[in-house]
């Protein structure tokens, strides 16, 4: 079996489907069009986000049987035509939940106690203590759209700080544990103070997080979101934090990103600008599950499961 790596991940994925028998082609500087030419001599290949496995790229893709994400999210695989292919996908959310649970307290630690703009000021010889008194998570209710691996993990780490944990997922057939209190949306709504999304994109969450999801919540909230940018509409979410309905947000992803995850530097907008100028607002770049850590972990874990798949034992 023939396998080409489209995106750079952990060598110990290569390693160890090299170690089972397969034959591994690095690809990683490869275009789109010149993957094309030559991947019908593939039955595998592994991606991350370089560029969308969309139907004509499938087509092409004759002798595939699988797909390797390293990652969670699958919008940039079109899913309905692999599967109707018989092609077998596989993904490694398992692999960076941790890192995901970790980097939104991290977040939201550092907006509560003002740890950015108190950075700062110390920094530039200021020393405003009252100005930079924080709010602790302690009682806190926290909401989360999204029970799987990060919104598990997630709860798990809010369950150390003493916080009431909602969380609503549609998808789920039995709750897995008793981190957080299973409830609609409308409860979410009516009594958390914080809310956090782990949700994939999709046709239905894309702009879900708009004015009148908002105007919903019963009180003033902040707003977590390590999924995907279009999940919040960030013109809505800027309307929110000036009228003080959101009081704060933390923000691992944008709007404005492009397949790829990354964010052009031509882009020009006065939202994103306003992002970028609130002390109530932490950014980041798209690396909420990129630790050391989780390097490793995303590929063994899709080793795991194409290895188990394949009825390969090591």
């Amino acid at each position: 079996m023939r396998v080409l790596f489209i995106d750079s991940v952990h060598p110990i994925l290569k390693e160890r489907l090299e170690k089972s028998g397969m034959d591994c082609v690095s690809g990683e500087t490869l275009s789109k069009q010149e993957v094309l030419a030559q991947i019908s001599d593939f039955q595998g290949i592994v991606i991350r986000s370089k560029f969308i496995v969309d139907r004509e790229f499938l087509k092409k893709a004759s002798s595939l049987r699988f797909i390797a994400r390293s990652g969670s999210g699958l919008e940039n695989i079109d899913l309905e035509t692999a599967r109707k292919k018989g092609i077998t996908i596989f993904n490694s959310p398992e692999g960076n939940r941790n890192a995901v649970a970790e980097h939104a307290i991290g977040m939201l630690m550092s907006l509560f106690n003002n740890l950015n703009n108190a950075d700062r000021e110390v920094r530039n010889g200021l020393w405003q203590r009252e100005a930079n008194r924080g709010i602790e998570l302690e009682g806190k209710k926290v909401g989360l759209l999204g029970y799987g691996n990060t919104g598990q993990a997630f709860a798990r780490v809010l369950s150390g700080f003493g916080c009431s944990v909602y969380a609503y997922d549609k998808y789920l057939k039995s709750w897995p544990d008793e981190n957080a209190i299973s409830c609609n949306v409308k409860t979410i709504q009516k009594e958390c103070d914080i809310l956090s999304l782990h949700l994939p994109l999709t046709k239905e969450t894309n702009g879900w997080i708009d004015h009148d999801f908002m105007v919903k919540f019963s009180k003033p909230f902040y707003l977590i979101n390590t999924s995907r940018g279009p999940i919040v509409k960030t013109r809505h979410l800027v309307e929110g934090i000036k009228s003080g309905k959101i009081l704060g947000a933390c923000l691992d992803v944008l709007e404005y990103e492009e397949s790829s995850f990354e964010l052009s530097s031509a882009i020009t907008n006065p939202d994103l600008e306003y992002l970028t100028s609130s002390n109530k607002v932490i950014l980041s770049p798209h690396v909420a599950g990129w630790t050391v850590e989780s390097y490793f972990k995303l590929s063994n874990v899709l080793a795991d499961k194409i290895l188990a798949e394949l009825g390969i034992q090591e």
